[in-house]
């Protein structure tokens, strides 16, 4: 199954939640964290979408069962460009354990990969599900 989401954008580019309609479920805060890791091993071979799948398997999925979206992406960083992975998470600002799980993963996919960084972006989203 597919779901959409549709986010509206403020002038200075934070996520603006939707006001409820009379009768829908309620808005939740959350915390929203984007995971950008390269696509590509120091050597200039590419890690496939099956390897990444795989990561995802054994070292996001065990942290964050309650689900995770990820995208393949292009992008570029330090002049050069590569195709990358995208990983949004979303999970409740109360969950305590989330940080350190999300430390793990860039730490484990540095190691694996021999990636330099993953890039981590925080903010916070109003969602419903």
């Amino acid at each position: 199954m597919m779901v959409a989401a549709v986010m509206m954008l403020g002038t200075s580019g934070t996520a603006l939640a939707a006001t409820p309609t009379p009768g829908s479920r309620s808005w939740e805060a959350d915390t929203r964290t984007d995971l950008f890791f390269g696509g590509t091993r120091a050597d200039g071979s590419a890690i496939t979408s099956a390897e990444f799948e795989r990561f995802l398997d054994a070292d996001v999925t065990p942290a964050f069962p309650e689900g995770l979206t990820w995208l393949p992406v292009h992008g570029q960083w330090m002049g050069g460009k590569q195709a990358s992975y995208l990983l949004i998470l979303l999970y409740p600002e109360s969950n305590e354990q989330a940080d350190r799980n999300i430390e793990k993963i860039r730490t484990d996919y540095k190691h694996q990969f021999g990636q330099m960084s993953v890039l981590r972006a925080d903010s916070t989203d109003h969602v419903s599900f």
